[in-house]
């Protein structure tokens, strides 16, 4: 079968079989590890192997033995293909030296790796998982004692050990699963009840339940959907309908996205079709999604469909601050691509605004501290200052519908919030590049561009190059930051003035970095 987007694009079947045997057996040259924002990733085969899992395993193992960490390692990953395996070589590793794993019996969903870190059931994390990444993908993350993504020093080291052991394998220790389980080294564990138990004191399930209003969600065939299924009955949500539980690892059944690609994005209106039909056919008033890890969100409500990440995290953090719902909280946490309506909201709620570079691991200190009402990135991630120090999905998704449940339809908060605020017209232009360009524009310093004082009318009041460039206007600014896995420049601009104001600036933001 192929489906087709907009007449010329198609989506073919996967090839399990190949992909599965690329992953034991991925011939010579695999790619060194390296660890983004969020681990390492890559196609699997060459790109993310078996190797690649044991070498990072040996190399958590080695850094817990270094620093005297002791405690459990919470192993586990989502619902793509090869995640059990992943987990189950974690496992085997992580015992060979001699340390304890639990290993859950069902996929885990990335919030929840954090949220049994903070909880103290483990005292860190191997994570399997590409994020809402193509299905041919995989990819291992480590969470460290903090719960949220580790910093570039300590992946910095995971990468160096775990690319001398891919030189070396035989040092790598190993032992059989079943070895390890006859020694006690391995524990299955409830991931599901206490964090929906620590939800219900978060989320007003009731107002949901009682609202009058129907709800769907959607787990995009991830890990979230056991999730969605225990909270839907421990909270008698006879009102929410979860419109799929199809689990298959060529997630095969998700709508193609822009490019032909499948991509579990629930901020695309793609992917999320078939919850945009929901809603607009009238069968529920608004519809909320995660991706296959449930770090990520993505909504839609009768009257606004489709809902940018930006907007919904601008009404989130303003109703989190109205119903003091993080207490003690004093900031607001951005990235530095996220709408600077977040300022405004801030600003007029006195709070403080921390904009950081791109990455969730950013907010971690300020997370543990509890020091943001929200922390939020354009990409639909988001949490808040007492509660996991990784994006949860599924917290955002159900904090959505309690909004929707209490005040309204979020496209009319938003509007709300612009009518007092002022209209932020944003966009995110990605510009094919090659290996020099994105090296120069890595290279740039915030001095290079003393001579420039004005763009597009406006005066440039300071530049940032803490991650690219980004320059700030009068009632505008644009980022540009080279993509860390494709030839692309990544172009972010917002403006207050008007939607041609904006692509003038897109314009000028080329030209300048030529």
């Amino acid at each position: 079968m192929v489906s087709k987007l907009a007449g010329t694009l198609t989506k073919e079947k996967i090839d399990v079989k190949i992909l599965e045997q690329n992953f034991w057996n991925p011939g010579t040259d695999v790619a060194p590890v390296k660890f983004g924002t969020s681990g390492h990733r890559g196609e699997l085969g060459r790109g993310f192997c078996a190797l690649h899992v044991k070498a990072i395993a040996q190399a958590v193992a080695r850094i817990h033995t270094e620093k005297k960490i002791q405690g459990k390692i919470l192993v586990g990953g989502d619902t793509r293909l090869m995640s059990r395996s992943v987990a189950e070589i974690c496992a085997q590793v992580l015992t060979a030296n001699g340390f304890c794993v639990v290993l859950p019996d069902r996929p885990i969903p990335t919030p929840v790796f954090s949220f049994e870190i903070l909880s103290e059931h483990a005292v860190a994390c191997l994570n399997g998982t590409a994020s809402h990444n193509p299905p041919q993908d995989m990819g291992l993350k480590y969470n460290p004692s903090t719960g949220g993504p580790a910093d570039s020093a300590l992946t910095g080291l995971i990468e160096k050990y775990a690319n001398q052991y891919l030189q070396d394998p035989s040092k790598i220790k190993e032992i059989p699963l079943q070895e390890a389980m006859s020694k006690g080294l391995i524990e299955n564990s409830d991931i599901i009840t206490p964090y929906i138990t620590a939800l219900g004191k978060k989320i007003d399930f009731d107002a949901i339940a009682n609202c009058g209003q129907k709800f769907a969600v959607h787990p995009l065939g991830g890990t979230s959907l056991a999730f969605y299924q225990a909270i839907k009955a421990k909270y008698q949500l006879t009102n929410m309908d979860i419109v799929s539980t199809e689990i298959d690892p060529t997630f095969y059944f998700i709508p193609i996205d822009h490019d032909g690609k499948i991509r579990m994005d629930p901020s695309s209106k793609y992917p999320m079709a078939t919850l945009l039909d929901v809603v607009e056919g009238g069968g529920c008033s608004f519809a909320g999604a995660s991706d296959p890890d449930a770090d990520r969100f993505g909504c839609a409500t009768q009257k606004g469909g489709l809902i940018p990440p930006n907007h919904a995290l601008c009404v989130m953090a303003d109703y989190l601050i109205r119903h003091h719902k993080v207490a003690g909280a004093t900031a607001i946490g951005r990235t530095l691509g996220t709408t600077s309506l977040l300022d405004r909201i801030a600003k007029a709620h006195h709070l403080k605004l921390e904009e950081v570079n791109v990455g969730f691991k950013y907010f971690v200190p300020g997370l543990i501290k509890h020091t943001y009402v929200l922390a939020g990135e354009e990409s639909a991630g988001m949490s808040v200052g007492d509660w996991t120090t990784e994006k949860d999905g599924i917290f955002a998704v159900f904090l959505l519908m309690e909004i929707q449940a209490k005040e309204g339809d979020i496209f009319d908060l938003y509007n709300q919030l612009t009518e007092r605020y002022g209209t932020p017209y944003y966009t995110r232009v990605d510009v094919p590049t090659d290996e020099d360009t994105k090296k120069k524009v890595k290279e740039l310093k915030a001095a290079d561009f003393k001579t420039l004082t004005e763009v597009c009318g406006e005066t440039v009041q300071k530049v940032r190059d803490t991650d690219g460039i980004k320059i700030y206007l009068q009632d505008s600014w644009f980022l540009v930051r080279p993509s860390g896995t494709e030839n692309i420049l990544k172009i972010y601009a917002e403006t207050y003035k008007s939607p041609e104001h904006l692509e003038k600036i897109i314009e000028q933001a080329q030209q300048i970095l030529k």
